[in-house]
């Protein structure tokens, strides 16, 4: 990709998320003008969230940097890319269970992860795992709700997450297909 063409493409994506923020606020405002005695508590949900990201994503920040420079390209693709395998998601649900925190900060890894060729599959189970599998969540499900349950919930989420995930990536892999198709016709026609 030539320079330029990078800071056109970088142009438009920074022009498409101020347009979103923009819907957003919009939409914030009409929501807020009907239900004005929400005002207060949308006040105080946004400083705490925003606080929460001030905190949390300079650490995001510096992470993703010692894992872009640190982890290679080669390394994502033997043990996330298109020929991992089983042994693939298995590491996506391992690195998707470990951590803590909101799921937000798994996006930007999820991106680098992406750059650096890893399978749509195994983004997608990182991802789910990161939502709805935490060791420590276990722990609590375990204390509260009995091992059977948890056993029960884990096995099911495990098997659903990487039936989406296979999904989503077949899913994707067709509609890039049938783009390559509709835009061969294009240039023909």
């Amino acid at each position: 990709m030539k320079p330029g063409e990078k800071q056109t493409k970088q142009k438009k994506k920074m022009i498409r998320d101020w347009f979103f923020l923009g819907i957003a606020i919009v939409f914030v405002v009409i929501l807020l003008s009907v239900f004005p005695t929400k005002t207060e508590a949308v006040t105080l949900t946004t400083q705490e969230y925003f606080i929460e990201m001030i905190i949390i994503l300079p650490a995001v920040m510096i992470i993703m940097g010692l894992f872009a420079v640190f982890i290679s390209n080669e390394t994502v693709v033997k043990h996330l890319g298109k020929t991992s395998g089983i042994k693939g998601i298995a590491i996506s649900i391992l690195i998707g269970t470990l951590p803590t925190g909101p799921l937000y900060i798994a996006f930007p890894m999820a991106a680098t992860l992406i750059k650096k060729g890893a399978r749509v599959s195994n983004i997608i189970v990182f991802l789910s795992a990161w939502a709805c599998i935490k060791i420590p969540q276990e722990m609590v499900e375990f204390q509260f709700l009995g091992a059977e349950f948890m056993f029960l919930r884990l096995i099911l989420t495990i098997i659903f997450v990487i039936i989406m995930g296979i999904s989503i990536e077949k899913i994707i892999g067709w509609s890039e297909r049938r783009n390559k198709i509709e835009g061969k016709r294009g240039i023909e026609g």
